[in-house]
């Protein structure tokens, strides 16, 4: 279930399952920065690697309106 602080009803479900995409490619750059005394210039193949997938997840476009609930929704309120 959920909990409420004030008025405010806070589902833990939803935050649960948040995608992390890049998080591989930030360890290892992270790893590596520590390795190498944060000397970046040892690192470039890992910071190309995160720009890369960084980049790749800037691109991509949701479909809005996409799930069940929001045309559920969208029908209901029709109906009224």
């Amino acid at each position: 279930m959920g909990r409420k602080a004030g008025s405010l009803y806070i589902n833990p479900k939803k935050f649960g399952a948040v995608t992390k995409p890049c998080m591989k490619e930030m360890i290892t750059f992270l790893n590596c920065l520590s390795i190498n005394q944060m000397n970046d210039e040892k690192c470039v193949r890992q910071k190309e690697l995160l720009s890369a997938c960084m980049d790749a997840q800037t691109n991509k476009k949701r479909k809005p309106g996409g799930s069940i609930n929001y045309q559920l929704q969208r029908l209901s309120r029709g109906r009224k």
